[in-house]
């Protein structure tokens, strides 16, 4: 599986973003998949997942409630929607695809990674 993630940009503190994670290749519908990112001078931390038919959902506790993760199989594609982005979101966005049942937080348990796609929050 290759994952391509598209959408980062520039965007003022408040607004909104969606990133797209479009993966080629077979069997996107068995694959968990999962958001991560890396903020400048840190590591690399865990965003979302969410299981194979999209029923299931994961978020870390700092973009609980204002992220919303999604997939439509019919396009190979994954979406990341952020809302009301802070200046602390600001990071590289990895998109990623687990063999594993389920959805995953731990890095490890990711097989296949996208090159990545850089959200900017201005305050």
């Amino acid at each position: 599986v290759q994952l391509q993630a598209s959408g980062g940009g520039l965007v003022q503190a408040g607004e909104s973003l969606t990133l797209s994670c479009v993966a080629s290749g077979r069997a996107f519908h068995t694959y968990t998949m999962g958001w991560f990112r890396q903020a400048p001078g840190k590591e690399r931390e865990f965003v979302a997942s969410i299981g194979w038919t999209g029923d299931s959902a994961d978020y870390s506790h700092s973009v609980k409630g204002r992220f919303t993760i999604s997939r439509d199989n019919s396009k190979n594609t994954m979406y990341l929607q952020m809302s009301s982005l802070k200046s602390e979101d600001t990071a590289v966005y990895y998109c990623a695809a687990s063999r594993w049942v389920g959805t995953q937080v731990a890095e490890n348990r990711y097989d296949y990674w996208g090159q990545g796609t850089l959200v900017t929050v201005s305050s």
